[in-house]
């Protein structure tokens, strides 16, 4: 036995420096160091750390007025909701419990039975009156914004359109720098003044109009294409200021609010009676459902009023229209 564990030991030393040999071989042959090249770099690069994003580019002005339009929209449509829903839940027992004080316990009992159906055909028509008026008051913003949008597209692809026929035209004159002041004052004066109503940015024309001013200057005596843009570029400015012009009045909002708490005053009134016969426990879980109510109804409100303002919400569209006169901008100052 102890021949045979000699002859295994004395055979596993003569084949190490064999297998030593044969793997320092297979080290230095050129197709494995090859390999072994082609291999190194990837585990690198797998180990590499990703890329940080410490370089990236700073926001621009136009990125910054659409965060800050999007937190204060959110700020004006959240806390408004919120503070009436809390507020709606806190006075609704306080609430309902005057109502039995002042209208008796017998009227409310009445009223909640609603035999004669009074209460719910009040509610019915104040309802109906809510949504149809408040559908159509959405739809119709919407469409406005949607419009606005349209129109300032079209009127900064003409302007850009009048910037290259008029590089193209005058590059090389004494007048060029000239054209080109004439273009900066048109976005300054026209294009960026969203806090003027635009009825009275289209009646009162200024002095020395830069497209005016454009046209005597490039198209003296036979009209030519620069003529024909500044003609198209107008007509778009009509089209945008005729668009960005405020259709609906204050008091179709005031008459929105006023359907609107007629339609949740009824919810006290009846809660208030029912109390009486099933008991106060009930009006924790109305409370409840009245606050979440009227949050609700506070939130749709909401909306709509931001969609009617013309500027300084996330609907507006001074945030897209900053970004594209910053482009126009630096192409103006490029040339």
């Amino acid at each position: 036995m102890r021949a045979h564990v000699a002859i295994v030991l004395a055979t596993a030393r003569a084949l190490r420096p064999a297998t030593l040999n044969r793997a320092a071989l297979r080290a230095r042959h050129p197709l494995h160091t090859a390999a072994r090249s082609k291999v190194a770099p990837l585990a690198a690069a797998a180990q590499k750390p990703p890329p940080s994003s410490a370089g990236a580019p700073p926001p621009s002005s136009a990125d910054l007025v659409a965060r800050e339009r999007l937190v204060r929209t959110t700020v004006v449509l959240l806390v408004p909701s919120v503070v009436i829903g809390v507020a709606s839940l806190l006075l609704f027992p306080a609430l309902c419990r005057w109502m039995r004080g002042a209208f008796g316990v017998a009227t409310l009992g009445v009223l909640s039975g609603d035999q004669g159906q009074f209460i719910q055909n009040f509610l019915g028509v104040i309802g109906i009156l809510f949504s149809l008026l408040i559908g159509n008051t959405y739809s119709f913003c919407y469409n406005q914004q949607v419009a606005i949008y349209m129109a300032l597209f079209e009127e900064v692809s003409v302007a850009k359109a009048l910037l290259e026929q008029v590089t193209l035209v005058c590059q090389g004159r004494p007048s060029y720098a000239s054209v080109l002041d004439n273009v900066q004052r048109y976005v300054d004066r026209d294009l960026k003044r969203d806090d003027l109503s635009p009825a009275v940015l289209l009646s009162t024309r200024p002095r020395d109009d830069p497209l005016e001013a454009i046209m005597w200057q490039t198209s003296v005596g036979t009209p030519g294409a620069i003529y024909d843009t500044v003609r198209w570029l107008r007509q778009a400015r009509g089209e945008r200021l005729g668009a960005m012009q405020r259709k609906l009045p204050p008091l179709h909002f005031g008459l929105l609010f006023l359907l609107g708490f007629l339609e949740v005053c009824a919810f006290p009134l009846l809660s208030a009676g029912a109390a009486t016969t099933v008991g106060a426990g009930v009006l924790r879980v109305e409370g409840a459902m009245f606050a979440l109510m009227t949050g609700a109804l506070v939130l749709t409100l909401g909306v709509v009023v931001q969609l009617w303002r013309p500027r300084g919400s996330a609907y507006s569209a001074d945030a897209a229209l900053a970004v594209m006169v910053e482009g126009l901008e630096a192409e103006l100052a490029a040339r």
